[in-house]
């Protein structure tokens, strides 16, 4: 890797594969993810961590990569929505989604799907409250909402049925 003056190097684990980058320190996670390492899962939505289409983890975590300058995910381990579904099959949210149309234009798509990933795993089981609470930071344009939190109740019930 050649070096820019300004840029760092940066050590991270993206989707289970450690990774060596190079970055100004105030890039954001989401242009990275996009442009440099071609992880065009996440979108952007607003620019400004209003939307929740930018959703990833980082150590666990919820975040909207969008606010997320590169200097602070040095060590740090990233999941974007192309690390959700396992080798062979998808994540069961992301199978509702499919079966049940909670995905419309396919823009806040990924971040419901990340929202819904994160409730999930500290909610086996949400109440309708829940969910709305578990999906508060994302918006959609183009639904009243219903047919996603209809797949997220039926990811809950498939999770169980695994």
């Amino acid at each position: 890797m050649s070096e820019t003056p300004g840029k760092i190097h940066l050590h991270c684990i993206v989707n289970e594969e450690p990774r060596t980058l190079q970055a100004f320190p105030m890039e954001r996670l989401l242009d990275v993810l996009r442009e440099k390492l071609q992880l065009t899962g996440s979108k952007e939505g607003c620019g400004e961590g209003e939307c929740g289409a930018c959703a990833v983890f980082i150590n666990g975590r919820i975040v909207n990569s969008c606010l997320v300058p590169m200097a602070q995910v040095e060590g740090a381990s990233i999941k974007t929505i192309e690390g959700v579904a396992g080798a062979d099959q998808l994540h069961a949210v992301q199978q509702a989604f499919i079966e049940y149309g909670g995905a419309q234009c396919g823009i806040c798509t990924p971040g419901m799907v990340m929202a819904a990933v994160d409730l999930l795993e500290r909610n086996p089981n949400p109440t309708e409250s829940d969910i709305r609470t578990g999906l508060a930071g994302n918006l959609c344009r183009c639904t009243g909402y219903t047919k996603i939190f209809d797949s997220i109740v039926r990811a809950c019930s498939k999770q169980v049925d695994a």
